[in-house]
Order: structure tokens, then C-alpha cells, then sequence
């Protein structure tokens, strides 16, 4: 039963025994200390009755008398009363009483020790006689050669004084329950705070949720970083550790990375200290919501989701709940945009196929008019002007470039070109024999950077007056490969050379999946191969993109060969 008990019940039993037990032991000290002081204070009281008793003449005198008691009795009863005392017993050096409170006691031995009296020291003692326990002090009376004559016992009963302590006993309880009850109050606050924090969850059930949390922690396939308030990274798990090139986090539990603070614990990082992408790190120190945000880094394409995490409301709902930062997921979304260009590059060649039926379908049937109109000679030059058109374009295509998925593509580009009433022209060069090469690179990142820039290119001419033209340009060196892409378009604002990168803008209207990304892939496909490019715009715009191809540029480029852009007019 007590394993299904909250850790704030559990602290308030604990704490409330313990203020028990505490009140019990204080008040059981406080109780026999002021015992032993009213003992010391009744010891002292009556050895100041009793050496003034024996200071008094009238002792000596009666000493020497027939009968002291008929003396002493009476004097002995009036001091008695006026000291507050119990008994006064005042008796001859053989013990023999001259006076006591009971008269029937009068002659009888003093019980009790006098042997430091005879001696002349004036003691106290605490002993039971004829009226039980008591703490009495014994004097003794000398005469003017010191010799003890008589004995002065003066004390109180054990009965008087515990009556007298008694009387402190409401104050201390008093006390005791006051103790108790702030002891019991905080304990109540204390456990309704805990209350709140755990959710009124037990030891058990917190252990059994962080091995849960340790759990979907290392078995999520999705990275998810915990940032607090002040811009300190909580904690990343290893998928996150991976997708956003940040040093696996310890296995401790807690997995929050950094260096220790000097009592075995990790300091956690700010995100200035993080290798974070710049767009990653603004929505981290931001703390906004995000919802399925696409970012890139050097080479992923990322989905960021970000809220608040926020803890439990207070009791009633009678405040916000506490928001301890933000919590962000992380998806990779590389393989899927690679797999979406590899579609559009399929889709292109796709289009192409149908411009250059359509276009056949148009020619076969200026073909079969001009012979049904019996002018076979120009049906004749009209086939064969256009044969040799598309076979030069293709020669060029397949003789300029040894990878045949290049070839294709820029004959797709070309077919969509002709049908939005731009003129594509290819151009190769190079200083070493045969094709161009591009062996070492990846036929994706190719395509991807290829793609995107004739498609920009393409559409930036298409909106612009006529002549429309976009220019190809394919040169070789040893070790290098060289794409250049020219349109007749507007240009591009230098202003906005840095802009065009960046995930989200675009200079076009948005289509139906939204822009900005493909210029995006186009700057991480060129990062990703350690190369370069470069955008000036002399006329329309001008992009160069420099590909390291042989092992040694590519060793002296990799992994991050920076990439440099900048724009003219």
C-alpha cells in the first residue's frame, strides 16, 4: 500500500513522525532540565535558610539550655512558615531532633548524613526521611572556638517541587504543540508543492517513467534537442546528435552534453556554442511554434517541429501552467527530397517526350499535306532540314557529355525550352580530349544542380522580352568541371545574391508545393561536392558553379569546400 503512496504523502508522514518524535525528545529534555534546576534552585534557597538559622544566637544559647525544644520549637515553626520551606530541623551533634514539624518526631535520631557538618562544611542533599523524599541542606552551629554544638537541617519535599514544575508544564506543552503544528504546516506545504512538480506520482512510478523516457530516447527514430529558457541545451538524443553534427550526447540518463562543472555533473551548452545551422539556431533562440519546418544543413534537408514544454497547472486551475523552454523533434527529409529530384528529373525527361511528340505529330503532318498536295520536293527538304537539326542537337548533347542521364536531361530541358519559346544553346569546352568528363560525382547532385539552374534559367527567360535565350556552358580542366548557365532575364538584385540560398525565398510566384527550395538544393549539392559557384549578373543572371572531379581536388576540397556568391550589374 505505501508503494502506491505520492512522494508528497510520503514526505508529510515522514516528516510529521519525525516532528513527533523531535516534539517528544525536546520536550522530555526541556521537562528534566527545568526539574534539575528547580532541585539546584530548592538546594540553594535552602541553604540560605539554613545558615541563617544557624547564624541566629538563639540556637547557641538553647543548645546550651535544658530543653532547646522548649526554645527552638517555636522559632522553628515561624521560620518554617516564613521560608516557604517544608521542615526545619534543627538536632544536637548525636542526631537527637530539638525541633520538627510532627511533634512526635521531637527526640527521635535525624535521619540523614552529617558527617560533613560535623566536620563544618555546610552540604546539600536530596534523601527520603520521615517526610519522603526531599532536598534539604544541613549547617552546622559553632561557638566562638569552632566547636559544632548543633545542626541546622532546613528543606522542602520532592512532592513540593514537583508541584512547583508541574505549574511549567502547560507552557511547555504549549510550546510542544506549536512546534508540531509549524512543523506540520510546512510539511503540508512542502508535500503540496511535491504534489504539483510530480503529479502526485511515487518514487516508483518516476522510476519506472525515466526508464520509459531512457527508453524513447535512444529507440526514437526522430532527434529531439530540449532547450531551456535561457538558451541552454538540455538535452539531445543521439538521432538529433547525428542530424544536426553535434557530439553524441553521454549516457548518464539525462544525456545532457557539456563540460563538467567540477562535481561530477555536465554543464549544459548555450546554443552559441552548438555548430548549428544559422536558420536552425534562430528558430531554437527564437522559441516560436514550428510546424513540419523545412531547414538545410551542410548536407540534409531537415523537418523541425518546436513548442513549448510546459508543466503542470497549479491546484484548481488557478494559474498558467510553468513553461520550462521548448522541446523540438527533427526528421530527416534528405532521402525523400532526393527521391522528389530524381522524380522531377523523370517528369522532365517525361515532358520532353511528349514536347518532341507533339512537335513530330506536327511535322508528319506538314509532311503528309505537302505530299497530298503533290509537292514532294518540298516535303523532301522540309524532312530533311529537320532531321538534321535534331540530329546535330543530339550529337551535340551525346558527344559533349559522357554521362548519358546529363545528356538526357539537358535534351529534355531542351524540348521544354523550344515549346515556351526559349532558345537553349550548348556549349562545351575543355582542355583534355574526349567528352566532358564528370567521373567522381555524383550523377544526383548533377542533375539536381543542373536541373534546378536550367529551370530558373529557363523561367526567368520565358518572362522576359523577346530575344529569349538561355546559354549552357560545359568546360573541362584537369580536375575540374565547369557549369555555367546564362539567361536574357531581368538579373538578380545584388542585394539579394544571399537571399536566393536561403530556404523559402523566391523571386517567383508560389506554385501549388511552394518555392525556395531548389536553389537551396543547388547550394548544398555544391557544398556536399567541396566546389564552388558563383552569381554576377552582367545581363540577366549568370550562375558558375566549379566541381572539383579528380581524387586529389576532391581530397584537397572535402568535406566542406567553401562556397562563395556574389552579384554585378
Amino acid at each position: 500500500m505505501i508503494h502506491r503512496w505520492s512522494i508528497a504523502r510520503r514526505l508529510f508522514v515522514a516528516h510529521l513522525l519525525f516532528m513527533l518524535t523531535l516534539t517528544a525528545i525536546v520536550g522530555t529534555a526541556t521537562f528534566v532540565d527545568a526539574r534539575d534546576h528547580a532541585y539546584d534552585e530548592a538546594g540553594r534557597r535552602m541553604a540560605a535558610v539554613a545558615t541563617s538559622v544557624a547564624d541566629n544566637p538563639l540556637v547557641l544559647e538553647a543548645a546550651d539550655a535544658a530543653d532547646p525544644t522548649a526554645l527552638l520549637q517555636p522559632y522553628a515553626l515561624k521560620v518554617t512558615e516564613d521560608a516557604d520551606a517544608d521542615f526545619i530541623t534543627i538536632m544536637a551533634p548525636d542526631r537527637t531532633r530539638w525541633t520538627h514539624p510532627r511533634d512526635e518526631e521531637l527526640g527521635k535520631p535525624y535521619i540523614g548524613s552529617i558527617d560533613a557538618a560535623l566536620n563544618g562544611q555546610v552540604f546539600t542533599e536530596m534523601t527520603a526521611g520521615t517526610l519522603g523524599p526531599s532536598v534539604r541542606t544541613i549547617a552546622p552551629v559553632r561557638d566562638s572556638d569552632g566547636t559544632v554544638r548543633a545542626l541546622v537541617a532546613a528543606g522542602v519535599t520532592v512532592r513540593t517541587v514537583d508541584i512547583a514544575v508541574s505549574g511549567r508544564l502547560p507552557a511547555l506543552v504549549a510550546i510542544g504543540l506549536a512546534l508540531l503544528a509549524g512543523g506540520a504546516a510546512a510539511s503540508w506545504l512542502l508535500g503540496r508543492y511535491l504534489r504539483q512538480v510530480t503529479r502526485g506520482w511515487g518514487p516508483e512510478q518516476l522510476a519506472q517513467l525515466f526508464a520509459y523516457y531512457e527508453s524513447v530516447l535512444h529507440s526514437v527514430r526522430e532527434g529531439v534537442i530540449l532547450i531551456d529558457p535561457r538558451g541552454k541545451v538540455v538535452m539531445y538524443n543521439d538521432q538529433a546528435a547525428e542530424l544536426l553534427g553535434l557530439t553524441p550526447r553521454a549516457s548518464d540518463g539525462g544525456g545532457s552534453p557539456g563540460p563538467s562543472d567540477g562535481r561530477g555533473r555536465q554543464e549544459a551548452p548555450s546554443l552559441a556554442e552548438l555548430p548549428l545551422a544559422p536558420s536552425l539556431r534562430e528558430l531554437f533562440e527564437s522559441g516560436r511554434t514550428a510546424l513540419d519546418e523545412i531547414h538545410l544543413t551542410g548536407s540534409r534537408v531537415l523537418v523541425v517541429n518546436q513548442g513549448p514544454a510546459v508543466g503542470p497547472g497549479s491546484a484548481g486551475g488557478r494559474g498558467s501552467a510553468a513553461v520550462y523552454g521548448t522541446v523540438a523533434t527533427i526528421r530527416d527529409r534528405t532521402e525523400i527530397e532526393s527521391l522528389g529530384s530524381e522524380l522531377e528529373t523523370m517528369r522532365t525527361l517525361s515532358d520532353a517526350l511528349r514536347a518532341q511528340t507533339h512537335e513530330h505529330a506536327n511535322r508528319l503532318h506538314t509532311i503528309v499535306s505537302l505530299m497530298e498536295l503533290g509537292r514532294g520536293t518540298e516535303a523532301l527538304a522540309f524532312a530533311t532540314q529537320d532531321l538534321e537539326l535534331s540530329q546535330r542537337l543530339t550529337d551535340d548533347v551525346v558527344g559533349s557529355l559522357e554521362e548519358p542521364v546529363l545528356g538526357a536531361l539537358i535534351m529534355g530541358k531542351a524540348a521544354e525550352a523550344h515549346e515556351r519559346g526559349v532558345e537553349l544553346t550548348l556549349n562545351t569546352a575543355g582542355t583534355g580530349s574526349g567528352p566532358a568528363g564528370v567521373s567522381g560525382l555524383a550523377v544526383q547532385d548533377l542533375v539536381a544542380i543542373l536541373g534546378n539552374l536550367l529551370d530558373n534559367a529557363i523561367d526567368a527567360a520565358a518572362e522576359a522580352p523577346a530575344p529569349k535565350l538561355v546559354e549552357l556552358t560545359v568546360e573541362t580542366s584537369p580536375g575540374a568541371l565547369e557549369i555555367t548557365v546564362e539567361d536574357s532575364g531581368p538579373g538578380i538584385d545584388p542585394q539579394a545574391v544571399e537571399d536566393i540560398f536561403r530556404h523559402g525565398f523566391s523571386t517567383k510566384a508560389p506554385g501549388p508545393f511552394g518555392r525556395g527550395l531548389g536553389l537551396a538544393l543547388v547550394r548544398q549539392a555544391v557544398q556536399r561536392l567541396g566546389g564552388t559557384m558563383t552569381i554576377t549578373s552582367p545581363a540577366g543572371a549568370l550562375f558558375r558553379v566549379t566541381l572539383p572531379t579528380s581524387p586529389a581536388a576532391l581530397t584537397a576540397t572535402a568535406p566542406a569546400a567553401p562556397l562563395t556568391s556574389k552579384g554585378q550589374q
